[in-house]
């Protein structure tokens, strides 16, 4: 009997500790994506020149559409040269871990991208 709940928990952890794992993945890529978009709205020339209201908002924007338009919401701040996304923590459902108590695990991920100037 001690085996087969030791046995059914390793299996959870493999199962939904997986699913996790991809979760964050997808995330890390949905952010990396949207701090690439954002970061595109942000010229060479007016970088050199200070970036204005206008375009830091621009920037912005875009990684935050991206974000919503893939499925996962999240907020983007622009430093700098760079633009870094992050999609906010989300809920996975765990059917195995939910057994011992455990409904969900949060998932999050931040990335940023830079402009290059030449």
């Amino acid at each position: 009997m001690l085996l087969c709940v030791a046995m059914l928990a390793v299996l959870a952890l493999v199962v939904d500790g997986g699913r996790a794992l991809s979760a964050r993945q997808t995330a890390l890529g949905e952010a990396a994506q949207a701090a690439r978009v954002g970061a595109a709205q942000l010229s060479v020339a007016s970088i050199h020149a200070g970036l204005t209201t206008f375009e830091v908002a621009s920037a912005i924007a875009a990684a935050e559409q991206y974000m919503a338009a893939s499925g996962h919401p999240g907020f983007a701040t622009v430093s700098g040269t760079s633009v870094v996304a992050t999609v906010r923590t989300y809920g996975l459902t765990t059917p195995l871990l939910a057994l011992v108590g455990i409904d969900d695990i949060p998932v999050s991920a931040s990335a940023a991208a830079s402009v290059v100037v030449g």
